[in-house]
């Protein structure tokens, strides 16, 4: 378990991150200029409306504290790669879905850590575990920012190479997210049976919530039907991986992951369970 939480855990994330910037490029922060609306809208629920649900449900659902801080956690990821694939399954937008996972994984590195911090006083109080928002701050420059920018620096100057090893690396990250998720439950058997009941639920609606609020969103600005998918997607699947190793680097602990991780780790889970089948849907209409 020690490897797992020291290993697997960061260079889970480090490639998945690397993966990300290997698929952006410059095209696609102009396009944020050119093309403001859609961008704005995706960017306004990911960072505002995801974390407004997730809270609803983790008071609706009266979570326990430590839980209740995983979800918030999983609320302020950013949409992940597992996002980009689904939107492009679903005939939506690619480019707004990977401007938007980009944009948004950069900036979450400075929002994060206060955001954690907040959410942890909330809902522990006293007990909140005291974290060092500098450390973790640092932690996910370096997991996350550093193999961004170097992702799109290698696509930048190496295109061709940077496809292929885009191709070798998302297997690598799927390998990698599996042993993290199964890791995670593995560890955290009992706590994770203990609270199925809660957690299952609650994260299976706040998934639906999203996924449909995407599109609601979309049509409620008058968003092409394409750029309403992209939207969709970013806003209802996000990065589990993330969650997981945040929830991980804000207690000192490494013999097992801490019930701040759980909800993301089963999250990893249940998303595909909504998700998959919504593009099905999106790709029928």
């Amino acid at each position: 378990m020690d490897s797992l939480i020291t290993v697997f855990l960061p260079l889970a994330l480090a490639v998945i991150m690397l993966s990300l910037g290997l698929g952006l490029t410059v095209g696609d922060f102009r396009r944020i200029v050119l093309r403001p609306r859609a961008f704005a809208i995706g960017a306004v629920a990911q960072l505002v409306l995801i974390p407004l649900v997730a809270y609803a449900l983790a008071v609706l659902f009266r979570l326990p504290p430590e839980l209740a801080v995983g979800m918030m956690i999983l609320a302020f990821c950013p949409g992940g790669v597992t996002a980009n694939l689904l939107t492009k399954l679903a005939g939506g937008e690619v480019a707004l879905s990977i401007s938007l996972t980009g944009v948004i994984s950069l900036v979450a590195v400075f929002t994060m850590p206060i955001l954690v911090v907040l959410a942890a006083g909330h809902f522990m109080g006293l007990d909140a575990p005291a974290v060092n928002v500098t450390a973790l701050g640092v932690a996910m420059f370096l997991i996350t920012f550093v193999p961004v920018v170097a992702g799109i620096a290698v696509r930048r100057f190496a295109e061709g190479f940077a496809m292929r090893l885009d191709a070798a690396l998302a297997r690598i990250a799927l390998v990698l997210f599996v042993v993290v998720v199964l890791g995670a439950l593995v560890a955290n058997w009992s706590l994770f049976v203990e609270n199925l009941a809660l957690l299952g639920p609650s994260l299976v609606i706040l998934n639906v919530i999203l996924l449909v609020a995407g599109v609601a969103l979309a049509r409620m600005f008058g968003l092409s039907r394409a750029e309403g998918k992209a939207i969709s997607l970013e806003t209802g699947v996000q990065n589990a991986t993330m969650g997981i190793t945040v929830g991980s680097l804000i207690v000192e602990q490494a013999s097992a992951l801490p019930p701040f991780s759980l909800p993301s780790a089963v999250y990893g889970i249940t998303m595909y369970l909504v998700s998959v089948p919504f593009v099905f849907w999106l790709r029928r209409r």
